[in-house]
């Protein structure tokens, strides 16, 4: 039976973080993590990526699985279809959906959860933006 975890909701959004930048750097492209809490019956994370062959996508796959084991998070179920265009990764709290490109247009999950807050992965977990350096004050030579 499906059921949701008991997990630390910040260590389901880090884990959520996690899997997009293990996505980004297998290589798979225009990643996305989106925030669905309260929106989804269904999970707290949804992370959509395109990939570039079905083997990059059954790889990239494989890894996101390694890492949810490796934190004791183990797949509820990965399901592809016949032709590998599209693989779901389900971990229950964040679902992972990895298509080619014209699938993933076809689609269209984005719409589907367009309700759902985007994540940025990018940065370092704990880090923040650099601060903007101060603007020069004008000077009567400026004028």
């Amino acid at each position: 039976m499906r059921s949701r975890s008991t997990s630390d909701p910040e260590a389901i959004r880090e884990f959520a973080i996690e899997i997009a930048r293990t996505l980004s750097e297998s290589k798979c492209s225009d990643v996305i993590l989106l925030d669905v809490r309260g929106r989804s019956q269904v999970c707290d994370y949804v992370v959509i990526a395109s990939g570039t062959s079905q083997r990059q996508m059954r790889s990239s796959a494989q890894e996101i699985e390694d890492i949810g084991k490796a934190r004791d998070q183990h797949p509820y179920r990965t399901n592809s279809d016949e032709s590998t265009t599209w693989v779901v990764v389900d971990f229950v709290d964040i679902v992972t959906h990895l298509f080619e490109p014209d699938q993933r247009l076809y689609y269209d999950l984005e719409l589907l959860h367009a309700d759902g807050k985007r994540v940025d992965w990018s940065r370092p977990e704990g880090s923040r933006p650099a601060p903007r350096a101060p603007r020069a004050a004008a000077t009567d030579s400026d004028a």
